[in-house]
């Protein structure tokens, strides 16, 4: 079986799901009021994940002869290390480790995360992964993945900046982030 759900239009008796308008009206009230009483307990309804994390020390210019060593075997060219993309990336593990998952937008939209840490460039692109231990562990995946190879090997990338954020309370434990840029 399949619903639909049709637009509310002026006039109709009932409400698009099909209940007489005063009855959806009160349910409405119940729902409010139930979401009023709630934020008034001092708990939030959907409380925001908060799990310790703490930075893990990586060797930055390692990774980023890795990455260089993957791009020359496709022709590119190498990258260096940039401390304000490495400052981005750790904020964005930092944010997926606190919440526990997976997200791009977790700490925000990306562009506006590229431009509180000063990045000024025209191609960037960010990769994330959790539950890998080490370095090379993250890199497989990361080559294995289409997208993510694909930003790996972006022509116009100079510029990396990579995290890892530990939170031994999530399912995934190390979450990593990877930001590349061409200046």
């Amino acid at each position: 079986m399949t619903s639909a759900i049709r637009p509310f239009r002026p006039g109709d008796r009932s409400a698009p799901d099909g209940a007489p308008r005063a009855w959806s009206a009160a349910r409405a009230l119940m729902l409010a009021g139930s979401l009023a009483l709630a934020g008034c307990s001092g708990t939030a309804l959907l409380p925001t994940p908060d799990f310790p994390a703490t930075p893990v020390i990586l060797d930055e210019s390692a990774a980023a002869a890795a990455i260089s060593r993957y791009r020359a075997g496709h022709g590119l060219g190498p990258v260096v290390v940039d401390s304000s993309l490495i400052r981005a990336a750790s904020l964005q593990a930092a944010s997926n480790a606190r919440a526990g998952y997976l997200s791009h937008e977790v700490g925000g939209a990306f562009d506006a995360r590229l431009r509180r840490a000063g990045f000024g460039g025209r191609y960037a692109a960010e990769n994330l992964s959790a539950g890998s231990a080490t370095f090379e562990e993250v890199l497989r995946r990361w080559q294995a993945s289409a997208e993510h190879n694909r930003n790996m090997l972006m022509p116009q990338v100079r510029r990396i900046g990579i995290a890892r954020v530990d939170a031994p309370g999530t399912r995934y434990k190390r979450f990593w982030a990877l930001i590349l840029s061409d200046s």
